[in-house]
């Protein structure tokens, strides 16, 4: 079949990028941003992970900075959701913080430990990242404590959590437990998940 011309005879689809599957391609750099960061993770390991050259990243993205961008959207919705399923599953307020220390010990595991938490990793970046990628991590760090406080707040509300508890204050070490569980995760695992589990949950007390 032959290719519609232009007038002037040129093909009508020279030029065009490669045409690539979208997420797959995010998912696939997503890996390299993880194990990297977003300073380290060169053009040349993004496309070989991508299975994109260096122009047809240009070309889809614009620049490293933009990708990154894309990747980080995906990342914090895609967990997001899988951790909105989990909680679905639970009754309490009690229980739903349970299954979230559940679902982050579980994350900070062999393989997926070892690539790390893209929100996690960017957080310690903050200082070399320009303004608008500093904001962006912070608010996910921000909806990570507000959905803390909001289960805290269900717990008191329906009794599984004690009312004197502050939730702003338990929310804050909450997170940094979740935090710390995914930089740990980076090295080995946390071989006594379930006594871990346990001893956190005292803190709802």
């Amino acid at each position: 079949m032959n290719r519609s011309r232009l007038p002037n005879g040129k093909n009508k689809d020279r030029g065009r990028p490669r045409e690539f599957d979208t997420e797959l391609a995010l998912d696939n750099a997503m890996l390299v941003f993880r194990e990297k960061g977003f300073h380290a993770a060169s053009i040349a390991e993004l496309g070989e992970a991508m299975h994109l050259t260096a122009g047809s990243i240009y070309k889809a993205f614009k620049d490293k900075r933009t990708l990154f961008l894309n990747v980080f959207e995906r990342y914090t919705s895609l967990r997001n959701e899988a951790l909105r399923q989990r909680l679905a599953t639970q009754a309490t307020g009690r229980e739903k913080l349970a299954e979230l220390l559940r679902f982050y010990l579980e994350s900070a595991q062999d393989v997926e430990g070892r690539r790390g938490c893209l929100v996690v990793g960017s957080a310690t970046e903050l200082q070399v990242l320009d303004e608008a990628l500093s904001g962006l991590v912070r608010q996910a760090v921000i909806r990570n404590k507000s959905l803390l406080v909001s289960l805290l707040a269900q717990g008191q509300q329906d009794g599984s959590v004690s009312a004197s508890l502050d939730t702003e204050v338990a929310a804050e070490l909450i997170l940094c437990l979740t935090f710390g569980m995914r930089i740990v995760g980076k090295m080995q695992n946390v071989t006594a998940r379930e006594p871990t589990l346990s001893l956190a949950m005292k803190l709802l007390d």
